[in-house]
């Protein structure tokens, strides 16, 4: 679908609301690539380090699609996120 790829360079360029504002409105609809709007999403929130939003995106879009590449951007969050949990009790 164009508009992902549209969406894709925006994320890239760092236009993040407009980004998540343009997946918003996609996703009131129902079409074949909603699982890589889902991880789309979860990119751009990971990027603004809102860690819930992108968790809650990318475990949608495996819910679509469990060979989406959000199962790994999903276990890639996780980590990040335990890595830091625990450094903070190390210090």
């Amino acid at each position: 679908m164009e508009q992902l790829n549209e969406i894709k360079v925006l994320i890239y360029q760092g236009n993040i609301e407009t980004a998540i504002a343009c997946l918003d409105k996609m996703l009131q609809n129902d079409f074949p690539e909603k699982d890589q709007a889902y991880y789309l999403r979860g990119n751009a929130y990971r990027k603004l380090g809102n860690w819930q939003q992108a968790l809650n995106n990318y475990t949608w879009a495996i819910e679509l699609n469990p060979a989406s590449p959000a199962t790994q951007a999903r276990k890639m969050v996780i980590d990040i996120l335990e890595f830091y949990n625990k450094d903070m009790y190390n210090q």
